[in-house]
């Protein structure tokens, strides 16, 4: 897929979020990346294989999931626009995925390998600090997932999902919000209409 400066603008304001960058070390990262375009329902991370990526969404939407005891898919993570998504430890330390990621809607990602993560700490001043950081948000993202399931009504964790993606709820089928939620579809119909119980 051709590249096109604009599409790399939400990654370089990531970056800058994180890490000063000047110039010069922006156009070495960005001659690196290529744009990836992934089908709607497309699964581009499967349990069992290594994740070789981490996926910067520039248009789109992924669902990070997993399969439970029963068989059924549990969403952990959805990420939007301008966000990462990977299973940070297969990719980091080259084993088996526990997660699945997949698209629900058609997306745009620019793929980080790991080759081109050693890069970025070699060649940014602070690319150090930006691996650090990044990695500290993910697991911020992580603890807060589990502290939420195991502290938070379903109406406080309905309201920091709307919080943290906001219009979710028009983007996603319910099922899928549902499961991230950790409730069944029909709770999540009351909590849609202001009924909590």
């Amino acid at each position: 897929m051709n590249k096109n400066s604009a599409d790399f603008g939400g990654i370089r304001d990531l970056i800058l979020h994180y890490i000063e960058i000047d110039d010069q070390e922006w156009e070495k990262c960005k001659s690196m990346f290529i744009l990836r375009r992934i089908k709607k329902k497309e699964i581009i991370l499967s349990k069992g294989e290594v994740c070789r990526g981490i996926y910067f969404v520039v248009r789109g939407l992924l669902r990070i999931y997993f399969i439970d005891q029963n068989d059924d898919e549990k969403t952990f993570h959805f990420s939007l626009e301008n966000t990462f998504a990977t299973d940070y430890q297969s990719f980091l330390k080259g084993i088996p995925a526990d997660f699945y990621i997949q698209a629900l809607e058609n997306t745009t990602v620019v793929p980080i390998t790991f080759e081109m993560l050693q890069l970025f700490y070699a060649n940014l001043g602070q690319g150090e600090k930006l691996g650090r950081l990044i990695a500290e948000d993910y697991f911020f993202m992580m603890n807060d997932k589990i502290k939420g399931l195991y502290t938070q009504t379903p109406l406080q964790r309905y309201n920091s999902m709307n919080d943290s993606f906001p219009m979710i709820l028009t983007r996603v089928p319910q099922h899928h919000i549902a499961s991230y939620l950790n409730i069944s579809p029909v709770h999540l119909s009351r909590l849609k209409r202001g009924v909590e119980y």
